[in-house]
C-alpha cells in the first residue's frame, strides 16, 4: 500500500472518532459548563496527544503554518465546543452539530475555487442538496420551513452562529495547510493552544461550578480520545493522503453524529431530521463525484501544489 493510501486510511478513521463528539462534548458541558468542559476536554486530549503522536517541534514548522494554521486552528475548536456548549437543550446541539457539518460543502468548494480543482456540473446540485438538508433539520417538524428555521436560529443566535463560523473557519484549515504545512504536524500544539485559550477565558468569565462525578468523568475521557485521536489521524490524512476523498467521506458524519448524539443525549429526533441529514449526505455523494471526476493524475498534481 502506498504512503498516500495508508495516509488516507488513518484520515478515514478520524470520521468514525468525530461521529461521537457532538454528544460527547454537549454531555461534559452538562456536568462541567460549555467553557469550562471545553477546557478539561482540550486538556485531557492534549495528554493523550503527548502520549501518542508527541510534542510538537515548533522549530520544523513552517511559520506560515505556524501562525495562519495555529490561529485558524484555535479559532475552529473555540467555535465547536463553545456553539455546542451554549445550546439551550441536547435537541439544539445535535442541530448546531448539523450547521458545524457544513464544512466538508464548503472545503470542496473552497478546494475548487482555491486549489483550481476541476469538477463536473454535479457541483451545483450537491451544494444546493447540502446547503437545503442543514435547513431542512433546522425547520423542526415541517422540514423546509424557512420561517420556522429563523425562528430557531433566533432563539440562540450566538450557537447557531458560532457553528456556522466554525465550519468556514475549518474549510479554510483544510484547504491551506495542505499548502503551507509542508508535511508537518503541529496538532498537539494546537490543541495545548485551544485548552490554554479556554481556561483563560474560563478565569476571566466564567465561574460555572464543575461536577465530578463517575459518568462525567467517564464522557470526559472518551470526549477526549475522539477528540484528540481524532485530529491526529486527520492532519495525517490532509497532510498524507488524497484530501478529496477525505471531504467527500466527512459528509457521512451527519447521519452517525446525530444517531450517536441521540443515543448519548436521550433524545429523541423526528422524520424531519433524518431527512435532512440524508440529504446533507446525498449532496456529498454528488459533490465527491463531481470532483472525482477528473483524471487522477491531474488530481495528485493539484493536491501536492
Amino acid at each position: 500500500m502506498s504512503a498516500t493510501k495508508k495516509a488516507t486510511l488513518i484520515g478515514l478513521t478520524a470520521v468514525a472518532l468525530w461521529s461521537s463528539i457532538v454528544g460527547l462534548i454537549r454531555g461534559v458541558s452538562e456536568s462541567f459548563g460549555a467553557t469550562g468542559g471545553a477546557a478539561l476536554i482540550y486538556t485531557v486530549a492534549t495528554a493523550l496527544l503527548l502520549l501518542s503522536v508527541g510534542p510538537t517541534r515548533i522549530a520544523k514548522l513552517p511559520r506560515r503554518y505556524l501562525v495562519f494554521g495555529g490561529a485558524l486552528f484555535v479559532s475552529y475548536e473555540l467555535c465547536l465546543s463553545l456553539s455546542l456548549g451554549y445550546a439551550n437543550d441536547a435537541r439544539q446541539a445535535i442541530e448546531v452539530g448539523m450547521v458545524n457539518y457544513l464544512w466538508p460543502t464548503f472545503t470542496l468548494t473552497a478546494a475548487i475555487v482555491f486549489n483550481k480543482q476541476r469538477s463536473s456540473f454535479l457541483i451545483v446540485p450537491g451544494f444546493i442538496l447540502g446547503i437545503t438538508g442543514v435547513c431542512w433539520v433546522l425547520g423542526g417538524e415541517q422540514g423546509l420551513d424557512i420561517e420556522q428555521m429563523l425562528a430557531n436560529v433566533r432563539t440562540n443566535p450566538l450557537s447557531y452562529g458560532l457553528a456556522f463560523l466554525g465550519a468556514v473557519i475549518w474549510a479554510a484549515y483544510c484547504t491551506v495547510t495542505a499548502r503551507i504545512a509542508k508535511g508537518q504536524n503541529g496538532v498537539t500544539l494546537f490543541f495545548a493552544l485551544t485548552a490554554l485559550s479556554l481556561w483563560i477565558k474560563y478565569a476571566l468569565q466564567d465561574n460555572t461550578p464543575m461536577d465530578f462525578s463517575i459518568h462525567s468523568v467517564v464522557l470526559l475521557a472518551l470526549a477526549a480520545s475522539a477528540m484528540g485521536f481524532g485530529y491526529a489521524a486527520w492532519n495525517v490524512g490532509i497532510l498524507r493522503g488524497n484530501v478529496t476523498i477525505l471531504a467527500g467521506a466527512s459528509y457521512f458524519i451527519p447521519v452517525f453524529s446525530a444517531a450517536v448524539a441521540a443515543a448519548v443525549l436521550k433524545t429523541p429526533l423526528p422524520l424531519s431530521f433524518w431527512q435532512g441529514a440524508s440529504m446533507v449526505c446525498a449532496g456529498s455523494i454528488l459533490c465527491w463525484l463531481a470532483t472525482r471526476a477528473r483524471p487522477a493524475r491531474a488530481t495528485q498534481r493539484v493536491l501536492s501544489q
